[in-house]
């Protein structure tokens, strides 16, 4: 696994704006270099922030969009359109407003499928080993950009300290009884986010300065989830400065104006 890399932006609408181009740039580095590419999604805050930042720059017409996988690292089991869902959030974002192919739009599906949520992880699953390639080396694709935003607890995506799905060697896991509402997800596990050729993980504000801390520590991913956040190629911790806020000295931080 890749040592993180530490870049802080002075706000978050300037982080939002930073990663949006950031991606713009790597997703048209891979297409250029293979053709296609895959990026994994997340919700919150600064992810849909991210997301409306890509649709609102001219810069987001160098991406094929067609020529794209989109995933989820997680979902909030809930019917489809549910304001909640991470999917709906990025739909009205940035999805609806550029031409991407629905069948390489891979969602989670929730309880209006007619699926539990064992069967929809199952369903998920399916999708992830019939996109895996041989180069993959592994039941899930080596995404090229896997986003993860981070919670106040140092969880990501839906791995929330001491779980059991943080043992979880499957690559999607049903996630029951999470501390955060709604308690019931849908969740890739940290060997598909460790397969990642390249993991962000994207925080914003005081309240996850702490969190982003122990992040980077050397402290365990079952009490720390975002401290197994690491990609195989590269890893990159892009904070505002609030969030970089007790970050200790010496990792190699790189400030922006």
């Amino acid at each position: 696994m890749s040592v993180p890399t530490v870049v802080v932006h002075r706000d978050g609408e300037v982080l939002a704006k930073a990663v949006a181009a950031r991606i713009i740039t790597r997703l048209v580095d891979v297409q250029s270099a293979k053709g296609s590419a895959s990026l994994v999604l997340t919700g919150g805050t600064v992810g849909v922030a991210t997301l409306a930042a890509i649709r609102d720059t001219p810069a987001r017409d160098a991406v094929d969009w067609r020529r794209l996988d989109i995933w989820w690292g997680d979902e909030r089991f809930l019917p489809t359109g549910d304001p909640e869902r991470n999917e709906t959030g990025a739909r009205q974002a940035l999805l609806d407003h550029v031409d991407v192919d629905p069948e390489r739009v891979h969602v989670m599906l929730g309880p209006d499928s007619g699926l539990s949520a064992e069967e929809s992880a199952d369903a998920y699953a399916t999708e992830l080993r019939k996109a895996s390639r041989p180069e993959d080396h592994g039941p899930a694709p080596s995404f090229d950009v896997m986003l993860l935003g981070m919670g106040p607890d140092a969880h990501v995506a839906s791995l929330f300290p001491g779980m059991p799905s943080l043992y979880d060697t499957r690559t999607v896991v049903a996630v029951h009884g999470a501390p955060k509402p709604p308690p019931t997800r849908i969740s890739l596990t940290l060997p598909v986010i460790q397969g990642s050729r390249e993991v962000w993980v994207v925080a914003a504000g005081e309240g996850k300065s702490g969190a982003v801390r122990l992040a980077l520590s050397e402290s365990g991913p079952v009490q720390v989830p975002a401290a197994g956040a690491r990609g195989r190629g590269r890893t990159l911790f892009l904070l505002d400065r609030a969030a970089a806020g007790k970050i200790p000295p010496g990792l190699g931080r790189i400030a922006s104006p």
